[in-house]
């Protein structure tokens, strides 16, 4: 069986890995603002998604990164780290 090949596409985004205990897997978080109607303001929260990370990008827990969504690869992962921005240090 061939093994196809991780194609980028949709949504680009940098977030900050706090989880990298799984093979080749990561969690990555980002806040963003969501604005309330009724009190005219913004409140902060936070999204996170599991990610593919390739052997050759290897990004670790604290590192921000970059990454795009992409087909599912499992019933969780439908996101794929594609670069390293800045290392963390934990």
């Amino acid at each position: 069986m061939e093994k196809k090949e991780i194609i980028p596409r949709g949504k680009e985004i940098v977030g900050k890995v706090i989880a990298a205990r799984m093979s080749r897997t990561v969690t990555v978080e980002w806040e963003r603002r969501h604005y309330i109607n009724k009190y005219e303001r913004y409140e902060r929260k936070r999204s996170r998604v599991k990610a593919h990370n390739p052997d050759s990008v290897g990004a670790k827990k604290g590192d921000t990164v970059t990454i795009h969504e992409t087909r599912p690869l499992s019933k969780t992962k439908h996101f794929i780290v594609t670069k390293i921005i800045a290392r963390g240090g934990v």
